[in-house]
C-alpha cells in the first residue's frame, strides 16, 4: 500500500507506534453482477479494492478515488454496506503499525477497463460470485453485505 504524505509526516515523529486511522474499502459491482477486485502488491493476496482517506476527503469520495486509482474502473458509491473498527493492528513489513476503522461502501461500475493502474496491485478483475478467488473474511464479509439491502452494519457488542 502506498504510504500518503500525511500519514508519512505523522510517522516521522511517531515512529512505528500504532496508530488509528480512517479506512475505505469499496465493493464494486458490475453490470454483470460480478465483483471487482485487486491481487494486492503487499500481500499477494486477493481483496476488495480500498485505501486511507485523505485529510477531509469524504469516505465516498475516497472509494471512488481508490478503486480509480487502483483499478481505472470509474465506479459510483450507492450506500453504505458497513462501519467496522478492525480488532486487530495491521502490522506492515518495515514495522509500521495501524489500526482501521473501516467505511465499506456498496458501488456501481460505471466506467474504464479494469487493469492494474498503479503499484498497489498486482491483477485486477472482475469476478462472477460463483467464481471468486481466495479472499479474506474481511473481504467476503463485506461482500456478502454489500449484497443485501441493508440495513448498514455496525457492531452493536460493547467493547466491539
Amino acid at each position: 500500500m502506498a504510504i500518503p504524505d500525511f500519514i508519512r509526516e505523522i510517522r516521522s515523529t511517531a515512529g512505528h507506534r500504532l496508530l488509528f486511522l480512517p479506512g475505505v474499502s469499496a465493493v464494486v459491482f458490475d453490470g454483470n453482477g460480478r465483483v471487482l477486485l485487486g491481487r494486492r502488491a503487499d500481500t499477494g493476496g486477493w481483496s476488495i479494492i480500498g485505501g486511507i482517506p485523505d485529510p477531509g476527503e469524504q469516505p465516498a469520495a475516497a472509494a471512488v478515488r481508490e478503486v480509480y486509482e487502483e483499478t481505472a474502473v470509474r465506479c459510483v458509491a450507492e450506500r453504505i454496506v458497513l462501519v467496522q473498527t478492525l480488532t486487530r493492528p495491521v502490522v506492515y513489513p518495515n514495522g509500521d503499525r495501524c489500526q482501521f476503522m473501516d467505511v465499506s461502501l456498496r458501488c456501481r461500475a460505471v466506467g474504464g477497463e479494469a487493469r492494474v493502474h498503479d503499484e498497489e496491485s498486482l491483477e485486477v478483475g472482475w469476478f462472477h460470485l460463483d467464481a471468486l478467488p481466495e479472499l479474506q473474511e474481511f473481504a467476503l464479509f463485506r461482500i456478502r453485505h454489500a449484497l443485501t439491502d441493508g440495513p448498514t452494519w455496525f457492531d452493536t457488542t460493547a467493547g466491539g
